[in-house]
């Protein structure tokens, strides 16, 4: 089934580009590393700062708890939650996946993104 983005009909100047990130990269709270990768993909969007999708195998989804909440994006679609559990924390709503993104993002589906803008106590960087 064809999913084309209301977005992209709508605002056909808005840029969001995709690419692979060469290299491994790491997300880590409070010096524990929730994800490592080497298949990442980093989504540049206007207006918007850059963002980092890791595939969920290589995340540490026992850190992970879904919320009930939810997002739209024009462009990419319905945005799903998590908080991050670390041992003596819990960051709410910190991480977001587009299970069932627009035909424009399928690359993004199952992948997880970060709040390091948001939440200083993640870092997402190269490995």
């Amino acid at each position: 089934m064809n999913k084309t983005s209301p977005g992209h009909q709508k605002m056909p100047d808005h840029k969001i580009e995709e690419e692979r990130v060469p290299g491994a990269m790491t997300v880590q709270v409070d010096g524990e590393t929730i994800a490592r990768s080497a298949d990442v993909i980093l989504v540049k969007e206007d207006n918007h700062p850059d963002r980092y999708y890791f595939p969920r195998s290589d995340v540490q989804m026992d850190k992970l708890e879904r919320t009930l909440t939810t997002t739209e994006c024009p462009f990419k679609g319905t945005a799903h939650y998590f908080n991050i559990n670390t041992g003596a924390r819990r960051l709410n709503d910190a991480v977001w996946t587009y299970e069932s993104p627009y035909d424009e993002h399928r690359n993004l589906k199952d992948r997880l993104a970060f709040y390091d803008d948001k939440i200083p106590d993640i870092q997402v960087r190269a490995a």
